[in-house]
């Protein structure tokens, strides 16, 4: 429900937005390029989590916007360089913020 949440409140702002329930269908999302940011949970259903999503992403696309949130992770973060870690809970406006903050939209 959270990802349909902001999912619109995204695209309200004027973004295209491609959602994936898991990070193996983020992945395949990313292989096709023309992704501008990626927004993560750290959480993810599947064998990948965010941090593992956000590796392979910029492994394809190495300048990508990376927004990550999480309410709790046991590991240490392994945020990529230039991202941002966004902490449950959080207004869905303030994902349009960061995400501008990181030069997109």
């Amino acid at each position: 429900m959270l990802l349909e949440i902001v999912a619109a409140e995204l695209e309200e702002a004027g973004f295209r937005v491609l959602p994936a329930a898991t990070a193996e269908e983020a992945a395949g999302i990313l292989g096709g390029g023309g992704i501008d940011l990626l927004f993560t949970d750290i959480r993810l259903p599947g064998r990948l989590d965010g941090w593992d999503l956000a590796e392979r992403a910029r492994d394809l696309h190495p300048g990508l916007p990376v927004i990550y949130v999480t309410g709790y992770s046991a590991e240490a973060p392994r945020q990529v360089s230039d991202s941002i870690l966004v902490m449950k809970p959080y207004r869905p406006s303030a994902i349009v913020r960061v995400a501008r903050q990181l030069g997109v939209g």
